[in-house]
């Protein structure tokens, strides 16, 4: 079994700060890419920002300049982040975490996700 636990959404002002976190338990034996999508009331679930093993990563381009992602995988912390900067409004969404996790050598990749965190901008 694997697990994506978020954290660090919330209610912040239009050109604020969050910082999200997302870590992944269970059994894991590798991660591929790790990131970030999120979904607005109507409207469809899109990525915002991800991350491969080798760190390359990939944003949205209305976060881009604005939004970083970093992985954190010393001593088994399976962690993304995601610091968002100068938030606006449009930013708001529930942000769910994206992983794509082996949980051996002898299977493949398969993605999972998190429950989804809750992040308001108010103008």
């Amino acid at each position: 079994q694997v697990a994506l636990v978020e954290s660090g959404g919330g209610l912040v002002q239009s050109g604020g700060s969050l910082r999200l976190s997302c870590a992944a338990s269970g059994s894991i034996f590798s991660i591929y890419t790790m990131g970030w999508y999120r979904q607005a009331p109507g409207k469809q679930r899109e990525m915002v920002a991800s991350i491969s093993s080798g760190g390359r990563t990939n944003y949205l381009g209305s976060v881009k300049g604005r939004f970083n992602i970093s992985r954190d995988n010393a001593n088994a912390k399976n962690t993304v982040y995601l610091q968002m900067n100068s938030l606006k409004p449009e930013d708001t969404a529930v942000y769910y975490c994206n992983a794509q996790i082996a949980s051996s050598r002898l299977v493949a990749y398969q993605e999972h996700w998190g429950q989804g965190t809750q992040v308001t901008v108010s103008s």
